[in-house]
C-alpha cells in the first residue's frame, strides 16, 4: 500500500488524486489529523487513518501495511520542522515501509538562506541514515508563493517587495503529477532527485509585467528596503520565526538559490509544465 501523509492539503490531496489514476483505489492510503476532511477519498476507496507527525504512535497505525510512505513536508520552520519529519521518517520505518519519499525544496542546503531549505537539508541527512531506501523530491518553489507575495498589490497595483532574485515558480499540479508517477513506479529514483522545475525563472518585475498583461490594469514593481519590510511583517502579527523565514526567501532569491531549471519535470509529467502565466490567469483573470 502506498500512503500519503497530508492529504486534506494542497499538494497532498492534488497527489492522492493524480495516484488513483495510475493505481487502483484499495493500493492507496492517507495519514491526516483530521479524517472527516479525507471523507470524499474515503469514498473512492482510499483508506483513510488518523496520524499527527507529533503523536508517533497515531503514524505507525496509519502507516500499517505500508510499501511506500509518501511524506509530505510540514509549514513549519527550524527544529520544530526537522523533529517532526524524523518522527514521521522514524513511524515510516517503524511500519515497515520498503521506501520513505519526502517532498524537499530545489535549493535544500545547509548553507541556504533560507531557513525551510535548511531545515529540508537536515530531513535529507535523516533520510539518509533511516536504514531503508529513499526519494527526496526536490521540488521547485511554489507557483502559489508568489501569488501570496503578490497578493497586496491586487488593491495599490504596487508589488512593493524587497530585492528579489529569479525563481522557478512551480505548480502544484506538476508535483503533484511528478510525486504521484514516482509513487507508481517504485525505485524510478533512489536519493535525491533533479530539482523538479518549470521552465522559466521570473523575478517579481516579472510577476509585475505578467499580472499588468492578465488584468489589463498597471501593476509596478517597487523594492522596499529589508528592515522596513520586515517591520511590516512583524505589525501584521506574524511571529518572528514567520518573518525571519519570509525574508530568507528573498535573501536567497538574490543569491541565485531558486533559479536552476532542469527537464526532469516535463519528463515526469510527460508534458511541458504549467507556466507562472497561466497559474496567475487562473487567479486574477
Amino acid at each position: 500500500m502506498i500512503i500519503v501523509t497530508g492529504a486534506t492539503g494542497q499538494l497532498g490531496r492534488q497527489t492522492v488524486d493524480r495516484l488513483l489514476h495510475r493505481v487502483p483505489a484499495h493500493r492507496v492510503g492517507v495519514s491526516v489529523r483530521d479524517p472527516k476532511k479525507a471523507e470524499t477519498l474515503a469514498a473512492r476507496g482510499v483508506r483513510v487513518r488518523e496520524g499527527g507527525f507529533t503523536v508517533p504512535d497515531s503514524l505507525v497505525h496509519a502507516f500499517e501495511g505500508a510499501s511506500q510512505v509518501l511524506i509530505v513536508s510540514v509549514d513549519k520552520f527550524g527544529e520544530e520542522a526537522v523533529q517532526q519529519h524524523r518522527t514521521a521518517i522514524e513511524a515510516a520505518v517503524k511500519a515497515g515501509a520498503r521506501r520513505v519519499l519526502y517532498t524537499s525544496h530545489m535549493a535544500a542546503s545547509p548553507a541556504s538562506r533560507f531557513q525551510a531549505c535548511r531545515d529540508h537539508a537536515a530531513t535529507e541527512e535523516i533520510l539518509r541514515s533511516c536504514g531503508v531506501p529513499y526519494t527526496s523530491l526536490r521540488n521547485g518553489f511554489y507557483a502559489a508563493s508568489a501569488l501570496q507575495f503578490l497578493g497586496p498589490a491586487l488593491d495599490s497595483g504596487q508589488v512593493a517587495l524587497p530585492e528579489d532574485g529569479p525563481v522557478s515558480w512551480t505548480a502544484h499540479a506538476d508535483l503533484a503529477e511528478a510525486a504521484a508517477a514516482i509513487l507508481a513506479d517504485e525505485g524510478r529514483y533512489d536519493g535525491t532527485t533533479p530539482p523538479l522545475t518549470a521552465t522559466r525563472s521570473l523575478t517579481f518585475e516579472d510577476v509585475a509585467t505578467l499580472a499588468t498583461g492578465i488584468t489589463g490594469r498597471p501593476f509596478t514593481r517597487t523594492t522596499v528596503p529589508d528592515d522596513t519590510f520586515r517591520r511590516h511583517l512583524a505589525e501584521t502579527g506574524l511571529p518572528a520565526d514567520r518573518v525571519e523565514g519570509l525574508m530568507g526567501v528573498f535573501n536567497a532569491a538574490r543569491a541565485g538559490e531558486f533559479a536552476a531549471q532542469d527537464p526532469t519535470l516535463t519528463t515526469l509529467i510527460g508534458r511541458a509544465p504549467i507556466g507562472l502565466e497561466a497559474v496567475l490567469r487562473g487567479q486574477l483573470a
